[in-house]
């Protein structure tokens, strides 16, 4: 059965993309993306827009297990975050950038699979193992996005009692 529509990745390597993510209907969009990463067998940073890396930031990294990158991010978007704008510029980075750190994971996991294992079957049974998504990443972003959100809004809302209680007391 013929998957790949994508001519310039063979079947093997849909098979392992496919594998590692664990998630097939997401599977073209990655061989896309990847695609973009291998320049004449050589890895690229690229942009690749992600509206899930760019909501989900850290938490797509955790998701798609780039457990370093997204370590990386967490620190990043504690430093820059008190910059003005800072976290919002680090957000739109990640939407771009961050696929890129999913795929380098995928490479570096497909090396060590291919050097230890021959055998085809068995390459795809061992990316399938140690790939796939981490679906608890999705509930611990959400959470703490709530919080995160929610923790904005009511310290906005502490700004304008302020101000009107500023503006009550001058008049």
């Amino acid at each position: 059965m013929e998957h790949n529509k994508y001519a310039a990745v063979s079947e093997y390597d849909y098979k392992m993309i496919d594998a590692y993510l664990g998630k097939p209907e997401v599977t073209d969009w990655y061989v896309n993306a990847f695609k973009k990463f291998t320049v004449n067998g050589v890895s690229v940073m690229r942009w690749h827009w992600s509206w899930w890396a760019f909501f989900g930031n850290v938490f797509y990294l955790l998701y798609r297990k780039a457990y370093l990158p997204a370590g990386i991010l967490l620190l990043l978007f504690v430093f820059i975050g008190m910059i003005p704008f800072g976290g919002l510029i680090l957000w739109i980075l990640t939407g771009g950038y961050a696929p890129y750190f999913v795929f380098k994971s995928y490479k570096e996991q497909k090396d060590t699979v291919e050097a230890t294992i021959s055998e085809d079957e068995k390459r795809l049974e061992t990316m399938a193992l140690i790939g796939g998504p981490n679906e608890w990443a999705i509930w611990v972003g959400i959470i703490v996005h709530l919080f995160v959100w929610g923790f904005i809004l009511s310290m906005f809302g502490v700004l304008l009692a302020m101000i009107g209680i500023a503006a009550a007391g001058s008049s």
